[in-house]
């Protein structure tokens, strides 16, 4: 009989391993195996469409654009969802109904999002009228058209998605840190800065790290936001090798873009498990 159930939950995990197999496994060998072909026709393997990728200027602004929206969006995010789950943790009136509205582009489209962003930012958009009337400008600012100013017009637009993932990451971290600790704290004298620095930032610290991993992970393979606000004038690493196959009909240098997003992303598992695992240990 034990034979018989062994049998019926490897019966049961076979849907399970046979989408892993064709959905994930089969495409990364593929793409894999095309990274190490390139249209010349040399022998496999080569590297040289990874070559040709890195040597290419696109490739590199993507790269930058990429590292940039990562590390700078997740600072400001990280600082705007500490600053909102401790609002969000204390009682005060229509709590309930301000969380529910911070929670609520969490189940907004990215498209949406992206259209929404372009109607904000456009030469003629909300944004630019604002500035117009309060005399900051005199003509319109094409906040979409590449540079500084679309990167972060970028991070901007994914902070208003993806900031309520962190928001509630940190309450929860917020939740499981004892009263008592600071209340204890008030007796001795310590105010709201060396509660925060002493007792709220190191106890949620596993809960940082979380989100900070996690997010990263997330917004190294950032897509529809960029590819929809800006097109080709402003390319992170996943644009890149979606252009490289659909406008250059690459399918070599793509895939190999495709493999060094991959890598990062890995990269950022492998950290992630590691400083998990230490804090576990710990």
């Amino acid at each position: 009989s034990e034979m018989c159930i062994r049998d019926r939950e490897i019966l049961f995990l076979l849907p399970l391993l046979g989408y892993l197999l064709g959905f994930t496994f089969l495409p990364v060998l593929s793409t894999f195996y095309l990274s190490l072909c390139d249209k010349s026709g040399n022998p496999f393997p080569t590297l040289e469409s990874l070559r040709t990728i890195v040597h290419h200027i696109y490739f590199k602004q993507a790269l930058f654009n990429t590292l940039f929206i990562t590390f700078i969006g997740l600072g400001l995010e990280l600082g705007l969802g500490m600053g909102l789950a401790i609002l969000l943790t204390k009682k005060f009136r229509f709590r309930g109904f301000f969380m529910a509205l911070m929670l609520l582009p969490l189940g907004v489209p990215t498209i949406v999002v992206a259209s929404n962003m372009r109607y904000l930012f456009d030469t003629s958009g909300w944004v630019n009228e604002l500035l117009y009337r309060l005399g900051i400008i005199h003509l319109p600012v094409d906040w979409i058209g590449g540079g500084m100013r679309t990167l972060f017009t970028i991070i901007i637009s994914d902070m208003w998605k993806v900031t309520p993932f962190i928001i509630l990451i940190l309450m929860a971290g917020l939740g499981s840190i004892p009263r008592e600790l600071y209340e204890a704290a008030e007796v001795d004298g310590a105010g709201p800065w060396k509660q925060f620095r002493y007792i709220t930032l190191p106890l949620l610290k596993p809960f940082i790290t979380m989100a900070l991993i996690i997010r990263g992970i997330d917004a190294f393979r950032i897509f529809e936001l960029p590819l929809a606000l800006s097109g080709q004038s402003t390319m992170v690493l996943s644009t890149y090798a979606y252009f490289e196959y659909r406008n250059f009909n690459n399918p070599y240098t793509s895939a190999a873009a495709s493999i060094i997003l991959l890598s990062i992303i890995l990269l950022s598992i492998l950290l992630y498990i590691k400083i998990t695992g230490s804090e576990d240990i710990k």
